[in-house]
């Protein structure tokens, strides 16, 4: 059964950090690049950060570099993204989501095998 399981998100309060974590099961985690998205009430899903598990190679959207940092852990088959510096803009369900397709930029969400169930982020202020 393949699974995403996003994880570690919670209440913190502006200037805090969190770490996310999405693992991964069930499929080949080499093969595939894994992106965390996040939706805000009211707004469409939108890509912040991707690695591709091969390589590590990492993309950015520019409203989050210098603040979040992606990772992963092959041997768990989990990718992390660390978020410092916390405000209330970043309150959004992050996302993880799954794709053989190699290029480093965001993609339409219906492009994506597989997605997780998302973990709340809240940034009080």
């Amino acid at each position: 059964e393949v699974q995403l399981v996003e994880s570690g998100g919670g209440l913190v309060q502006a200037g805090g950090s969190l770490r996310l974590s999405c693992a991964a099961s069930g499929f080949t985690f080499d093969d595939y690049v894994i992106h965390w998205f996040r939706q805000r009430v009211g707004k469409e899903r939108e890509g912040v950060s991707c690695i591709r598990a091969s390589d590590g190679s990492t993309y950015y959207a520019d409203s989050v570099k210098g603040r979040f940092t992606i990772s992963s852990d092959n041997a768990k088959n989990t990718v992390y993204l660390q978020i410092n510096n916390l405000n209330p803009e970043d309150t959004a369900v992050y996302y993880c989501g799954a794709t053989t397709v190699q290029a480093m930029d965001f993609m339409p969400l219906d492009d994506y095998d597989y997605w997780g169930q998302g973990t709340q982020v809240t940034v009080s202020s």
